[in-house]
């Protein structure tokens, strides 16, 4: 009978911690080789960092002084720009401009009275965008259907227009008032005179329709100021 030996509590056999000694060192062992086979290969083929991700087209445009530039510095005015399109989106409008003089009388001539789509720069006066009121004028309809500004009466304080010029300018209107005044007593200082900045007045007729004179009794008129100039 082999003698026991002596110990205090009881340990786990001798064997048992042979054998996790064993495997701790082999797990060291392995451990410490697998180690040194990435870094090997670390060192023999480098990867190199992502390159940083290339912006999109849309936020390259953006993010560019030209761009930049676009939204924030006012374009140049040239005197002797002509309107191209008007463009009202609160009431749907988007039309094309023609040439409007004065007649013999002194009286601003109307647009061609059968286009329903058509708006008239008076191109005596003031480039839209540039120092001054700037006249624009369109029917409210013609004998036959609704024109360019049968809801011109319609447009609030906010409101935008947009008109593009023939210099690639597009010049941003910010409506102040719509008012209506009487024909025979029609305020010209104050819808033609001289202005400290750039500003527009939308023309078209209104009130009543008198059929003796074949005529509205009154105008509709849209004040507004420049509240922005981009090129385009």
């Amino acid at each position: 009978m082999s003698p026991k030996v002596p110990h205090d509590g009881d340990p786990a056999p001798f064997n048992e911690k042979l054998s996790r000694r064993r495997r701790n060192a082999l797990f060291a062992a392995l451990l410490s080789c697998l180690l040194g086979l990435v870094l090997i290969h670390r060192s023999a083929d480098p990867r190199p960092a992502l390159p940083p991700r290339q912006p999109t087209a849309a936020q390259a445009a953006a993010a560019s002084p030209s761009a930049q530039a676009k939204r924030t510095v006012p374009a140049v005015a040239v005197p002797d720009a002509r309107p191209t399109r008007l463009s009202i989106p609160a009431i749907g409008v988007t039309a094309p401009f023609t040439g409007l003089s004065l007649g013999s009388n002194g009286v601003l001539n109307a647009p061609p009275p059968d286009d329903t789509n058509l708006v008239g720069w008076y191109q005596g006066g003031t480039v839209p965008g540039n120092k001054g009121p700037a006249i624009v004028l369109g029917h409210v309809d013609t004998q036959t259907a609704p024109a360019v500004f049968w809801g011109l009466s319609t447009l609030t304080q906010g409101a935008t227009v947009d008109i593009d010029r023939d210099d690639l300018v597009t010049a941003t209107f910010t409506v102040d008032s719509v008012e209506v005044f009487a024909k025979d007593a029609f305020p010209d200082d104050r819808v033609y005179g001289p202005t400290q900045d750039a500003q527009l007045r939308l023309i078209t007729c209104g009130g009543a329709y008198d059929r003796q004179r074949g005529d509205y009794t009154a105008n509709v008129v849209v004040f507004a100021h420049l509240s922005g100039l981009r090129e385009t």
